[in-house]
């Protein structure tokens, strides 16, 4: 398995796709953007995009999903069910604020403790609320990679003041579910650098 990140959007986000080296299946994970760089790489690639998984839906996640449709066919658009609200609708994403708005009207529902086996790969699908309701992380365990969204940062957690959003459920799905991964566990965030479960057991001052 191999992992390209792609820094893009208005507020640079990590969008992750995620490789099967031996089939050239891959998925995309939080396409804030859809750049030039991205297609020409999953081109030249000859890279074929499964699916694209969310860790939630506000607008820095999502508004390079039409493209990347566009571009490569129509595949499935993951989400946790309590997100699909804001995915639908560019008021409560948060795109009114910064943008002319953006939604996608679509959105297949996940839930916690689903298996998603894309491309030969099992992203298990942690719910973690508290950045918003329906925050998830993805954990491939046979890899040790959990892509965490903005739930967790190195050193850092994320934004708790947004309409859905909870300081309490954020520490709490931080301390419950993703403390309890393998300290080598590395972290790919949704925004800055990654990390791993056991520098942020002994360094992130908010757990």
């Amino acid at each position: 398995m191999k992992i390209e990140v792609f820094v893009t959007g208005i507020i640079s986000t990590n969008c992750y796709l995620v490789i099967n080296e031996e089939t050239k299946e891959a998925v995309l994970i939080d396409p804030a953007g859809m750049t030039k760089k991205m297609i020409a790489y999953i081109k030249e690639e000859g890279i074929t995009l499964k699916a694209i998984l969310l860790t939630h839906a506000h607008f820095d996640h999502i508004m390079g999903i039409d493209k990347t449709i566009e571009e490569f066919g129509e595949m499935p658009v993951y989400v946790e069910e309590t997100d699909l609200p804001l995915l639908n609708n560019a008021k409560l994403n948060e795109s009114t604020v910064y943008t002319n708005g953006y939604s996608y009207q679509g959105g297949t529902v996940i839930h916690d403790g689903d298996v998603l086996s894309i491309a030969g790969i099992d992203f298990k699908v942690i719910h973690t609320p508290g950045h918003t309701a329906g925050g998830v992380s993805y954990y491939i365990e046979s890899e040790n990679v959990l892509f965490s969204g903005d739930t967790l940062f190195r050193g850092s957690v994320g934004r708790f003041d947004f309409a859905t959003s909870s300081k309490e459920a954020l520490i709490s799905s931080i301390k419950e579910k993703l403390l309890v991964l393998p300290d080598d566990t590395r972290v790919l965030p949704g925004h800055s650098h990654p990390t791993t479960i056991a520098y942020e057991k002994a360094h992130n001052p908010f757990v």
